[in-house]
């Protein structure tokens, strides 16, 4: 049941990444740099989870399975999304690349941090683990922050636009820890079966959702202004 689930989490990105290549044939403005992440994030997702469909990107530690695919995973999916987030609030403006980089050390920090906790026992699993959503505040704080003024220096339609993808994403990824401390890793109060449902479908909406809703959100944003200049 559980290789199925992962067959079909590698299917679907696969769908993902072939819908954003055709989107990007016809880019209406939205540069192809953001076409390809939106390709390269559902990808990388997918490869990383048919590993563990074959039973090759997991292991048994402590009486747990390890789902490291996971990791590999989210250590370059989610600060490509991140990246995305950010260049959708720099839309059309001046690119300020240390925020996108620190956006992207903070990231790299959370998923190390949460491996290592999937990898520890007793307190120190939960030192891990908070030390990664101590990233995710930051995370959260610079997305609403520094990252939604630049959207808003850049025009009102597009901090709308940014506003409503950043609560989007965020809202999806505050469930990651949650989830990842209820299930085995953590507490122990979800079985394996809820766990990996919970990261079938959070990713497909944090990842494939999500670049569906801001491409189409800057394709829209960018004819807009393309009738209104006419």
């Amino acid at each position: 049941m559980i290789s199925i689930l992962h067959y079909g989490y590698s299917f679907i990105m696969l769908l993902g990444a072939l819908y954003f290549y055709l989107l990007s044939k016809d880019p209406k403005g939205v540069p192809a740099s953001e076409y390809l992440i939106a390709m390269v994030i559902p990808l990388w997702s997918g490869a990383a989870y048919l590993s563990i469909a074959l039973g090759q990107g997991l292991f048994q530690y402590d009486d747990t399975t390890i789902y490291y695919a996971r990791y590999i995973d989210w250590v370059i999916s989610t600060p490509l999304l991140l990246a995305a987030l950010a260049l959708t609030a720099m839309f059309g403006g001046k690119k300020n690349l240390t925020l996108l980089f620190s956006l992207v050390a903070l990231d790299v920090f959370m998923i190390i941090t949460g491996f290592v906790a999937d990898l520890s026992i007793g307190t120190t699993k939960y030192i891990w683990y908070s030390l990664g959503v101590i990233a995710l505040i930051i995370i959260l704080v610079i997305t609403f922050g520094p990252l939604r003024r630049i959207a808003l220096s850049n025009g009102t339609r597009l901090a709308r636009h940014y506003t409503r993808v950043a609560i989007y994403l965020s809202a999806l990824w505050v469930c990651y820890p949650t989830a990842w401390l209820l299930g085995p890793s953590g507490l122990g109060l979800a079985q394996e079966l809820t766990e990996v449902l919970v990261f079938i479908i959070l990713p497909i909406f944090s990842k494939v959702g999500f670049s569906i809703v801001d491409l189409h959100g800057l394709r829209k944003l960018h004819q807009s202004s393309y009738v209104h200049n006419a």
